[in-house]
């Protein structure tokens, strides 16, 4: 079965839901594989264990506020 995998922040629920349903719903259009046989996972990272550009993203993200 077709798997996508999401790295990201942590997301609400509903946000979850909406990003599981559009990934799955783009994915069956492109490849013309049924949406039921797509498996979605998220794996969620809080910005204090990410880096981006050689620096913590929580301290991007500070700056940028």
């Amino acid at each position: 079965m077709p798997t996508i995998i999401f790295y990201g922040p942590k997301l609400e629920r509903d946000k979850k839901i909406d990003l599981i349903r559009n990934f799955t719903k783009s994915a069956a259009a492109a490849t013309g594989i049924d949406e039921t046989a797509f498996v979605v996972y998220l794996q969620e990272f809080e910005s204090d264990r990410v880096g981006v550009g050689g620096e913590l993203l929580e301290d991007r993200l500070k700056r940028a506020k």
